[in-house]
């Protein structure tokens, strides 16, 4: 696992995968569909694995945090980067960071909260996360209200922050006041685009970011790895046709949940069962299941016609 410092060469040599954790009925983890879902992952080419929203890192108990991490870290191959996450809440990144602090992990992203927050309020809080880790962290933008561009660029200016996960979901992915003002604020080099597919072309081409993240590449990392490839190539009409095949999936996640879709999508493709979710995140209905089932299996079919061999970036 990769533990030196970050930089921005490390967030755009792999898509970020945000994969979801695999439980048992007593909503204990399932050792082995997690390591099988981290060596698909790995076998097409991905090294860099986020558990954050899709992991339910939200409603992790405290008490579990610890050895979630460990078998995580264990769990990855010696080339893969393990990213953690933490908070929502002041409260648990206090608490998860004193964790943190005694792991290996080179960086750690905070969760978004919710209200009530402040810009300045949560500024305070990212600077203690980081201080009381020791490291600089991830900062993860999702909606508006939560911290501004130009506090962003102080915290990235004094070192608190090593990357932003921008998340801020657009009905026109160019049309993005917050995200304009941002690269002006920050490096461009250390926002990551943090939506999936849907929005990267637009965000690498139009706005100069140089990494993404995603959930559907648990399911098609080939294809998602070949569209980072023609990404850094420029050659935005062959990463369209490669976006199209996970449009569907993503569609049916935007309906129905993505944490949800998702989750339930990776079982439903037969690459692991992934088990139950942590509350307060429900598994998909049955009728729900009949509807993303098809996307799934044809995202991974997709995936498998680009060939077997790992695609690098």
């Amino acid at each position: 696992m990769k533990t030196t410092p970050v930089t921005p060469a490390d967030l755009s040599a792999s898509v970020i995968a945000v994969p979801p954790l695999a439980r048992r009925a007593d909503l204990a983890l399932e050792p082995e569909a997690n390591r099988a879902l981290i060596r698909h992952l790995e076998s097409g080419g991905v090294r860099t694995l986020m558990y954050g929203g899709n992991a339910n890192f939200y409603h992790l108990p405290t008490s579990e945090y610890a050895a979630t991490l460990d078998f995580v870290a264990r769990a990855a191959g010696a080339d893969t980067w393990v990213i953690p996450s933490a908070g929502a809440d002041y409260g648990r990144l206090m608490d998860q960071a004193a964790i943190l602090r005694d792991l290996a992990f080179p960086t750690a992203m905070a969760l978004p909260f919710g209200k009530p927050s402040n810009d300045s309020g949560v500024a305070t809080a990212l600077r203690r996360f980081a201080e009381r880790f020791g490291r600089p962290i991830v900062a993860y933008v999702k909606g508006m209200g939560y911290i501004e561009p130009a506090t962003l660029g102080a915290l990235a200016k004094d070192g608190v922050i090593c990357a932003i996960k921008y998340a801020i979901v657009r009905e026109h992915p160019s049309d993005d006041p917050y995200l304009a003002d941002l690269v002006e604020q920050v490096d461009r080099s250390l926002i990551i685009s943090g939506i999936g597919e849907r929005p990267a072309i637009v965000h690498w081409r139009d706005f100069g970011l140089r990494a993404f993240t995603s959930g559907s590449v648990c399911i098609a990392p080939r294809g998602s790895m070949r569209l980072l490839a023609l990404l850094k190539a420029g050659d935005y009409d062959a990463a369209a046709k490669i976006r199209a095949a996970y449009i569907p999936f993503e569609d049916q996640r935007d309906a129905l949940g993505p944490i949800r879709v998702l989750h339930d999508g990776v079982t439903l493709a037969s690459i692991a069962d992934l088990g139950p979710t942590l509350p307060m995140v429900s598994n998909l209905t049955a009728a729900e299941r009949a509807k993303v089932q098809p996307a799934a299996r044809a995202l991974l079919a997709h995936d498998r016609a680009l060939g077997h061999a790992p695609v690098a970036a």
